[in-house]
């Protein structure tokens, strides 16, 4: 997930750097270091390195992570020109070329122009917008708040043992849990299912790219990609 920050809670209208959410979830969830080692979070601190680790365990190929990782930087940019400090509480994350805009905007306009904006991206196979109109700033003890929970879902899906922790992305923002993943119908309720009870979730918002169990196989005897 890349954030475009906000001036109170992240900083200035550049990219805040993703390292600083990571370590605030690891400083407040200092027995869940291994579980954010293979989170989301840990991948986008390293940027394309995360690739050349974490491939193995991706259900989307080589291709599309880069793709992902593109789309997101020109998402970013083409919000930071269009919107300015109305993009400043706004969060960007694409997987398996979906793009998730979430976070919060200072009213409609902003919310409508966001989603215009990232359109014109290329690459881009849907969009959706779970931006939230609310005026207020989100805070740095929001931004660890939400890190916390990221964490935390992620430690119960490795918990859970019947799910493949690397098959999910794993977003929060304001308490609200989004999950992005290449995943079979029974892993996606499950997930859900897992995610809603975590501590401080308040809500599951599912954006899944479905297959069936045979298509799941093939997947897995896929050589590296």
């Amino acid at each position: 997930m890349t954030r475009t920050p906000g001036a109170r809670a992240h900083g200035g209208v550049p990219i805040r750097p993703l390292m600083q959410r990571c370590l605030h979830a690891a400083c407040l969830v200092a027995g869940l270091s291994a579980t954010l080692a293979m989170s989301g979070c840990f991948g986008l601190a390293a940027g394309g390195a995360a690739i050349g680790t974490l491939a193995f365990v991706d259900r989307r190929t080589i291709g599309t992570q880069t793709e992902d990782q593109g789309i997101e930087l020109k998402a970013v940019s083409r919000l930071r020109e269009g919107l300015r400090d109305a993009a400043s509480n706004v969060s960007v994350t694409s997987y398996n070329r979906k793009l998730l805009l979430s976070g919060k905007v200072a009213d409609e306009q902003a919310r409508t122009s966001a989603q215009s904006l990232v359109a014109k991206v290329e690459n881009v196979r849907s969009i959706h917008n779970e931006l939230v109109v609310d005026p207020s700033a989100t805070t740095l003890s929001d931004a660890t708040t939400d890190s916390t929970i990221t964490a935390r879902v992620k430690a119960s899906f490795v918990d859970a043992k019947d799910l493949h922790t690397q098959a999910f992305k794993v977003v929060t923002d304001t308490g609200i849990v989004y999950l992005m993943g290449i995943v079979t119908q029974r892993e996606g309720e499950r997930g859900a299912q897992i995610a809603s009870r975590v501590s401080g979730v308040r809500k599951v918002v599912t954006i899944y790219d479905l297959v069936t169990e045979d298509e799941l196989a093939r997947l897995n005897q896929q050589t590296p990609r």
